[in-house]
């Protein structure tokens, strides 16, 4: 049950609570029912308002530069939800901080007063540092629903102990989600160890992952430590999880429940204190079906399953994550999509996500000279990769027009942006009454007169 206080509509907070939030290292506010804030700590105003006052301004405003409640505006609204429940809610927003825009774990608690009403509001925001609403240099990146239900996920699990498999196609970033788990875990300041397991064969599985004694097989000259000793107190990713040989799976079963392991060669039990994330692009209930994958230990590993999306499932995205896969392939060329080699791009199916989007754009700035990547670039660049990505087009992609394929480009356009039409009318190189008919022109069914 919540605290109950004695608060009167007024815009202040008990000094108590005021004191304790002020020595939290996480960015805490109190508003009232209003969304007034009555109460914010030294992280918050550092954060959200570090040349005025917050007291008094909304909740909405100041977080988020919106002029009405987040759920008014787009965005999921924890207050919503907890004055509709009553209990502690959590959600995870899209901020528009001074510095950009970020995903926040928010977490709200109501306060009563002593007739059980709630009329105070404690928030709790808790950055997920390896997630982006807008292009960046590093980390997750996207604003699509599909996207953002994902890293809700993350933002769940992330501070538990429990077990993650993150299953995805190949291409869709499994790695850095996994990185994403690690850093919103309180196991952020150890490492993070990965284990290639499609790459170790079940000769060096064994001695990878556990390690050996000098002496144990030919060619171990010195005592090795292994992955999972190496990850002590961090976190274990074990990528491509689906591929580790059916022999070792009943080994990393018993670390995974005892937390022990025996090094090649030796007959001494050894301890070691890990989180494990797992991976895989395989579809591992088939695989336990046919007697490839253990079943307990598919149960282990599967504590907490995470999908992450394929790119044609994320709508919005593509123009955010190519404007900033370019500046990682070409970093000292600041190149920029034209509207046409961004509708030549929206009309690829990616059969290989992310990746493949990765390597289209920077065989695209190969072939161009200037600094704007136009339809032809893309072109060269898409056809150099066919081989591979032929048949997938062929049956998952039916044909579609160039006006669809321009529309979807100028929705991505608009979903990325987020600012004055006049401003996007000038990166795209045409009017704003231009801008303005091509905005109607979305509300026009294809096929239909204009």
């Amino acid at each position: 049950m919540p605290p109950k206080l004695r608060v009167a509509e007024r815009l202040t907070a008990p000094p108590e609570l005021a004191s304790y939030l002020e020595g939290l290292e996480e960015p805490h506010i109190v508003f009232d029912r209003r969304y007034r804030i009555v109460a914010a700590n030294a992280a918050y105003r550092r954060q959200y308002s570090p040349s005025a006052s917050v007291l008094g301004r909304t909740c909405y405003e100041v977080s988020h530069r919106f002029a009405v409640p987040c759920d008014q505006a787009g965005e999921s609204c924890p207050f919503a939800k907890t004055r509709e429940s009553g209990q502690r809610e959590r959600v995870l927003h899209l901020h528009h901080t001074p510095q950009g825009e970020a995903y926040i774990d928010i977490e709200l608690t109501p306060l009563a007063d002593a007739s059980g009403e709630a009329v105070l509001f404690v928030e709790r925001m808790a950055p997920l540092r390896t997630a982006q609403g807008q292009p960046a240099q590093q980390g997750l990146i996207g604003r699509s629903p599909a996207f953002r239900e994902m890293l809700e996920q993350v933002a769940r699990v992330a501070p538990s102990e429990a077990s993650v498999l993150l299953l995805g196609e190949s291409g869709t970033g499994k790695e850095l989600v996994a990185r994403a788990v690690h850093e919103a875990s309180d196991r952020a300041a150890q490492a993070l160890v990965v284990v290639d397991c499609a790459s170790l064969p079940e000769t060096l599985f064994e001695a990878e992952v556990f390690g050996h004694e000098r002496g144990a097989f030919t060619g171990a000259t010195t005592t090795r430590t292994g992955l999972a000793e190496t990850a002590n107190g961090g976190t274990l990713f074990l990528d491509e999880v689906g591929d580790i040989p059916l022999a070792m799976q009943v080994k990393l079963l018993r670390l995974l429940e005892s937390g022990t392991f025996r090094r090649v060669g030796s007959s001494e039990l050894r301890r070691t204190d890990v989180r494990v994330v797992a991976a895989t692009h395989r579809d591992l209930g088939a695989m336990v079906a046919d007697g490839r994958f253990r079943e307990d230990l598919y149960y282990r590993l599967a504590t907490f399953p995470i999908r992450l999306p394929p790119l044609r499932e994320r709508e919005g995205d593509l123009a955010l994550l190519a404007e900033a896969l370019l500046a990682r392939v070409a970093p000292k060329r600041r190149l920029a999509l034209s509207p046409a080699a961004l509708a030549r791009l929206a009309g690829h199916r990616f059969p290989g996500n992310v990746r493949e989007l990765r390597n289209v754009l920077e065989r695209a700035a190969l072939f161009c000279d200037g600094p704007v990547l136009e339809a032809l670039h893309v072109e060269r660049a898409l056809a150099a990769g066919l081989p591979l990505s032929r048949p997938a087009l062929a049956v998952e992609a039916p044909a579609r027009s160039l006006r669809e394929i321009s529309r979807q480009a100028l929705r991505e356009r608009l979903a990325a942006h987020g600012g004055r039409r006049a401003d996007l009318a000038r990166e795209l190189g045409i009017s704003e009454r231009t801008l303005y008919r091509r905005l109607r022109e979305l509300d026009t069914p294809e096929g239909e007169p204009r």
